[in-house]
């Protein structure tokens, strides 16, 4: 009997076959499905039929968002714009005229109801008085943009009325710094101008920001303000005062020329050596008495030139100490700066290379017109002179002389760290400034060391330490 009939016989007589015929494999592969598995399919199916759905809700909402925000968006503004009109004063009278309000209403009080009326109403008519439109063209202008301590800087506006019609006078407001300039223009025609000017301040040493000129409409109470900008904001630098020094070549730093290395040149100042001629060597430096006596000892055409050493030009890198515990006082801080800022203008002055390191602001060859404006900038800071000298190595590894300008409460033995930082090609001079100090040189075999007590001593000091 074979295998079939016996498992028909098994089944009983009602046994029927289906019609299509399943094979054993895939019956096992169908009841072999674990449960979680189903669970995971079905899932999968209910996601990929929500997705459609959920992707055409989502395109539908970004579309109305898009449509509300091209309405909401300059409703938005303009209540924004109306709120910041309202001064300080005017919030306050709005404030009590609400609680006023809430006080009539919750104790039945007549008077809080009037004082209510009274502070909206006064709010109310006071932003009457800022309708209106200025149409003028506003230019500003500073000069100059550069000065010192205790120079004159001014800074100019001009209003030209441009509507077609006569202008009511104009009030007009000029930032300077923390503080403010105000002005009031007489009534202009028709392409009319006016103008005004105002000193600025200078008499502390930083960068001071002149402007915008802002036009602006109140009410006699100054409760509501609307102000309209119109001009961008300018920069004053007011720069240390300096001392007039004379040709660093002249005194500690000799090398005006130039620093001679171990490179070799063909052409050059360090004359080094004579050289058998090569092809393609310039004739200008043929050494013709050499190249004759060798000619008549061989008996041959023999040339000898010239071999030079490579020179560079001075390069100085001028680092600012900004240490608080390295300073005993403002003033020795503000004189740190003065003595940086001379040996910067006098080093434009005279050609040579300068990279300025002062705080955050790093100059790499600056012009005459930006050697000194790192000095405005500068602040009392954390840095870490360590750091400096880090920087002096990152930024100015090629520089022939690193100066660094600090204060009397420097350590030698960090002076000392750092100039193991630095290369050691590179010459460092220390100017170590104290009021009242004398002048005194030091040479501690690593690096030079000057100290002065005020800004006369400076140009004595570079001289050597000659009083």
């Amino acid at each position: 009997m074979s295998e079939d009939t016996v498992r028909q016989e098994n089944r009983g007589p009602d046994f029927e076959p289906p019609e299509e015929t399943i094979s054993v494999a895939t019956q096992y592969r169908e009841v072999a499905v674990p449960p979680r598995l189903r669970r995971g399919l079905g899932r999968r199916a209910v996601v990929e039929r929500i997705s459609p759905a959920m992707e055409t809700w989502w395109d539908a909402t970004s579309v109305i968002w898009k449509k509300a925000r091209t309405v909401l968006d300059p409703a938005a503004h303009f209540i924004v714009s109306v709120l910041k009109t309202i001064t300080g004063l005017g919030w306050t009278a709005l404030g009590l005229g609400v609680v006023a309000w809430v006080m009539a209403a919750g104790f039945g009080w007549a008077e809080a109801g009037v004082l209510a009326c009274l502070c909206l109403l006064m709010v109310v008519l006071a932003a009457v008085f800022t309708i209106g439109r200025t149409n003028v063209r506003v230019s500003l202008g500073v000069n100059p943009v550069r000065v010192f301590e205790e120079q004159v800087a001014v800074a100019s506006y001009e209003i030209t009325n441009c509507s077609n019609r006569r202008q009511s006078s104009v009030r007009v407001r000029l930032p300077i710094g923390s503080a403010a300039a105000y002005f009031t223009t007489p009534a202009l025609s028709e392409a009319e101008s006016c103008d005004d000017w105002v000193t600025i301040p200078t008499e502390h040493r930083g960068v001071v920001e002149v402007g915008p000129v802002i036009t602006y409409r109140e009410d006699p109470f100054s409760l509501v303000r609307r102000e309209v900008a119109w001009t961008d904001r300018h920069q004053l630098y007011i720069h240390p005062t300096i001392a007039p020094l004379d040709e660093l070549g002249t005194g500690l730093l000799r090398d005006l020329e130039g620093r001679s290395t171990q490179d070799m040149s063909n052409s050059d100042l360090a004359f080094h050596t004579l050289r058998e001629y090569i092809p393609g060597d310039d004739q200008r430096y043929i050494h013709w008495k050499s190249s004759a006596r060798l000619s008549s000892a061989t008996g041959e055409d023999e040339f000898m030139v010239r071999q030079f050493l490579d020179t560079r030009k001075t390069h100085i890198a001028l680092v600012s100490d900004l240490e608080p515990s390295h300073f005993a006082s403002d003033a020795e801080f503000e004189l740190s700066l003065s003595c940086a800022a001379s040996i910067a203008a006098r080093t434009v002055m005279d050609g040579m290379d300068l990279t300025v390191l002062c705080g955050d602001q790093v100059v790499v060859r600056p012009t005459a017109n930006y050697a000194l404006d790192p000095y405005s900038w500068a602040q009392m800071s954390e840095r870490g002179l360590m750091g400096e000298f880090e920087r002096v190595r990152a930024q100015a590894g090629e520089a022939s002389m690193a100066m660094i300008v600090t204060g009397s409460g420097t350590e030698l033995d960090e002076l000392m760290r750092g100039r193991a930082v630095i290369p050691y090609a590179i010459q460092m001079i220390v100017i170590r400034v104290g009021w009242g100090r004398p002048i005194r040189l030091r040479d501690t075999g690593t690096f030079i060391e000057l100290s002065l007590g005020s800004l006369d001593d400076l140009p004595k000091a570079l001289r050597g330490g000659l009083v």
